[in-house]
C-alpha cells in the first residue's frame, strides 16, 4: 500500500509542477496585460519544447539503446554528467538565444520575465506534472489493487514485469518527504530558468548576445553537473563517501543558493530594464 503521506505530497507536487505554471502564466498576463507577455511566455515554452523535448531527448533516447554509449555512462560517470550537462545547458541556451532575437524588437523586463517563465514551466509541467500525475494513478491502482492484476495479467502473456514490480516498490518504499523534495526542486529551478532567459534577453537587447550566451551556458553547465555528481558520491562509484540522506541535504542546499543567486540576478536586471527604459 502506498501511504497517505506519499500520496498526500504526491499531490503537492503535482499542483506545483502542473498547476503552478498554469497559474503563473494567467496571474502574470492579466497583471501585465497589453504588455505582450502572453506571447513571450508561448515563446519561451516554444523554445524549451523544440529544442529539448524535439531534438536533444531523442537523440539521448538512441544514444542509451547503444551498448557502447551504456558502458560510457557506467565506466565514465563524471565525463558522461559534464556531457550531459552541456547539452542540456547548449539545447537550452539556442533555445532561450532564438526567442530572445524575436522579441528583441520590443524587449522588456515584463516580456524576458514571460519568457523565463514559459521555458521553465512547460519543463515542469511535461516533464514532472505528466510523471506525478502518473504516479498518482499508479498509487490510486495500487491501492485499489488493480495494479496486482494488471501485473498478473503482463505476466501470464510472457512480458517482463520486473519494471512494473520495480515501479510499485519504489511507490510503496519511498518516503513522503522526497516526493515532496521534487515540487520544492521545481519552485528552485522554474526561479533559475527565469533568471537564465531573463540574462540572455537582456544581453541580446544590448547587443551583446555573444555574452549572454557564454554567461548563461556557464551557469547551466555548472548547476546541471553539480548535482549528479554530488549524488553520486553515495555510490558505489565514488566508494560511497557520503550517505544518500547526506547527498540529498547538499543537492538542494546547492540548488536553494542557486536560486537566491538567480532572485538576485533578476532583481539587478530589473534595474538595468528600468535604466535603459529612462535613457530611451
Amino acid at each position: 500500500m502506498v501511504g497517505i503521506g506519499s500520496i498526500i505530497t504526491i499531490c503537492i507536487t503535482l499542483c506545483i509542477s502542473l498547476l503552478l505554471p498554469i497559474a503563473l502564466y494567467v496571474i502574470y498576463g492579466i497583471r501585465n496585460k497589453g504588455k505582450g507577455v502572453w506571447t513571450a511566455w508561448l515563446l519561451g515554452a516554444a523554445g524549451f519544447v523544440v529544442f529539448q523535448l524535439c531534438i536533444r531527448i531523442p537523440i539521448l533516447n538512441v544514444l542509451t539503446l547503444n551498448q557502447g554509449f551504456q558502458s560510457f555512462a557506467v565506466n565514465q560517470y563524471v565525463l558522461y554528467c559534464l556531457i550531459l550537462a552541456f547539452t542540456a545547458a547548449l539545447f537550452e541556451v539556442a533555445g532561450r538565444y532564438i526567442v530572445a532575437r524575436i522579441l528583441k524588437k520590443k524587449m522588456t523586463f515584463e516580456r524576458g520575465v514571460a519568457a523565463g517563465l514559459g521555458h521553465g514551466g512547460i519543463e515542469a509541467m511535461l516533464l514532472i506534472g505528466m510523471a506525478y500525475l502518473n504516479n498518482l494513478i499508479y498509487a490510486i491502482m495500487i491501492n485499489t489493487g488493480s495494479f496486482a492484476i494488471v501485473i498478473e495479467q503482463t505476466k501470464a502473456t510472457g512480458v517482463d514485469v520486473s519494471q512494473l514490480v520495480a515501479l510499485q516498490e519504489q511507490l510503496v518504499t519511498t518516503a513522503p518527504g522526497l516526493f515532496l523534495l521534487a515540487g520544492y526542486e521545481r519552485i528552485l529551478t522554474i526561479i533559475f530558468h527565469l533568471a537564465m532567459s531573463l540574462l540572455v534577453c537582456y544581453y541580446v537587447s544590448k547587443q551583446k548576445s555573444w555574452q549572454g550566451v557564454l554567461i548563461c551556458l556557464v551557469c547551466h553547465t555548472t548547476v546541471d553537473f553539480v548535482s549528479p555528481i554530488i549524488s553520486g558520491l553515495a555510490t558505489e562509484y565514488f566508494g560511497n563517501v557520503i550517505s544518500t540522506n547526506v547527498s540529498y541535504v547538499m543537492i538542494y542546499s546547492f540548488l536553494t543558493v542557486v536560486a537566491v543567486a538567480s532572485i538576485m540576478v533578476i532583481i539587478k536586471l530589473k534595474k538595468k530594464f528600468q535604466e535603459v527604459a529612462i535613457v530611451d
